[in-house]
């Protein structure tokens, strides 16, 4: 159990807190693994690099994810003020998010279940 006062417990846990730039997409429509094959693509690869990767791949997966990467530069850029040049992919990652379940009708009055994963996305930068 912490001691102290609760904002002084804040200070503390805040003080801890990451300070690499990043940018997550939550409840993304599409399955963890199919965006897995582009954010392997990317990992550990400099952002100029990674951009032309994604813009180039022919999955949806990967619009999603090249809108996150420009997110998480321009995060990079405004907020820590960090050189462009100088960024790459550190780490990257797809975590299984809600399912939606669908139905499918079928023949002689059955109905088959349809499962369409989602995904939260998330692109964490760093410089060299």
């Amino acid at each position: 159990m912490a001691k102290g006062h609760r904002a002084q417990i804040k200070r503390e846990r805040n003080a801890n807190a990451d300070k690499r730039p990043s940018a997550k997409l939550s409840y993304a429509r599409v399955s963890v693994q199919k965006a897995c094959y582009v954010l392997d693509a990317i990992r550990g690869k400099d952002v100029q690099t990674a951009l032309a990767i994604v813009a180039y791949n022919p999955r949806y997966a990967s619009t999603l994810i090249e809108k996150l990467l420009k997110s998480a530069i321009a995060n990079a850029e405004n907020n820590n003020g960090m050189n462009v040049e100088k960024l790459y992919v550190e780490e990257c990652f797809a975590n299984k998010g809600p399912t939606l379940k669908r139905v499918k009708p079928r023949a002689q009055g059955r109905a088959y279940r349809i499962e369409r994963g989602t995904s939260h996305i998330t692109i964490v930068l760093n410089e060299k």
